[in-house]
């Protein structure tokens, strides 16, 4: 039986093919248009609407970098259903390497937003109306802040069993559960009834290779999961992911150079030596241990810092494998058979 063609921001997508839509966003203060740039990729077969999405702050590019790779997967060449990729949300703080909208908004705290509200407000209607409400489920792709790195993780609710289940295919190094927050994307994507799950790695304004094989193979799980394609031993997940239930910063006690013993991907015990602050000229010298147990899944990339500065996040495991340090991985991916260098050029 013949599918449908897909309907997007007034546009229409053949079975089979793929296709570019521009969706009006607004204008800047001297008329240059603005628009959401969406890629579709609407298969011949059926199967579910899934986006995947990146750059909702604006300086967190990896996720932009690993949709140009998905897409160009040999996977998404019968693709069953329709896959809805959106590389840059946040088109004005990824022009400015921003986080924020002109206005310094969060969009990620802004939606579902409003068609006649603030700018944020606006973008985050649209992002709802003209793509979440199209999807059954979503992939959001992040980085750590600016001056801060993350281990490769996914964030999920953990009480919602349909956003966990895909969560589990993902495969990361580490689930860590994190409530639906008030704004969000995935509290309001939540609401009706679609679950989004949000990969974290890497750092702002910057491309981590790891991070980004593991972002797009993990997507490609979830794809294969749901039966959008056909799922062979190249995405298979070698490792099982580790589960937080919560997780803390340990932060600076007083501002100073800083010295790190521990690093993303390590497990740690309650009082483990992790850095060392001392002033410019070392007469003074303050340790800085773990809060808790756990796993090391987030730092400052800055050897100075201020009092009361986020120096490491550990999340609590409550479920652990019994496997070498994340620390590892990199060797792991190495001659990885799905990327070669025509792929990651």
């Amino acid at each position: 039986m013949t599918r449908d063609h897909f309907e997007i921001a007034g546009e229409t997508v053949a079975p089979g093919t793929t296709k570019i839509v521009q969706i009006p966003v607004s204008v800047l203060s001297d008329h240059t248009p603005m628009s959401l740039s969406v890629q579709v990729l609407h298969g011949k077969r059926p199967g579910p609407v899934i986006f995947v999405s990146a750059a909702i702050h604006g300086d967190e590019i990896i996720g932009v970098e690993m949709i140009r790779r998905l897409i160009r997967t040999p996977q998404m060449r019968s693709i069953a259903g329709t896959l809805i990729c959106v590389p840059v949300v946040n088109t004005y703080g990824f022009i400015t390497h921003s986080r924020y909208l002109p206005d310094r908004r969060d969009l990620n705290r802004s939606f579902p937003g409003a068609p006649t509200g603030s700018l944020a407000a606006r973008l985050a209607d649209i992002f709802m109306t003209e793509i979440v409400a199209r999807c059954e489920a979503g992939i959001d792709l992040h980085s750590a802040a600016v001056n801060r790195t993350n281990l490769p993780q996914i964030r999920v609710d953990t009480k919602v069993p349909k956003a966990l289940e895909l969560a589990q295919e993902f495969a990361a190094p580490v689930i860590v559960h994190s409530s639906l927050r008030d704004g969000s994307l995935r509290e309001a994507a939540q609401k009706r009834d679609i679950p989004v799950i949000v990969y974290e790695s890497g750092e702002a304004l910057r491309f981590d290779e790891t991070a980004l094989r593991m972002g797009v193979k993990g997507i490609l799980r979830v794809l294969g999961k749901l039966g959008m394609i056909r799922s062979d031993k190249r995405i298979k997940a070698t490792l099982r992911s580790e589960l937080g239930n919560k997780s803390s910063w340990a932060r600076a006690s007083m501002g100073g150079v800083l010295r790190m013993h521990r690093d993303c991907g390590e497990h740690v015990e309650e009082g483990t030596l992790i850095a060392t602050l001392s002033d410019p000229l070392g007469t003074t010298e303050v340790e800085i241990s773990a809060p808790c147990d756990g796993l090391i899944i987030g730092r400052t990339v800055l050897p100075i810092v201020n009092e009361g500065d986020a120096v490491v996040h550990i999340a609590e495991i409550i479920k652990r494998r019994n496997e070498e340090p994340m620390v590892q991985l990199g060797e792991a991916l190495s001659n990885d058979p799905l990327f070669d260098e025509d792929e990651i050029i």
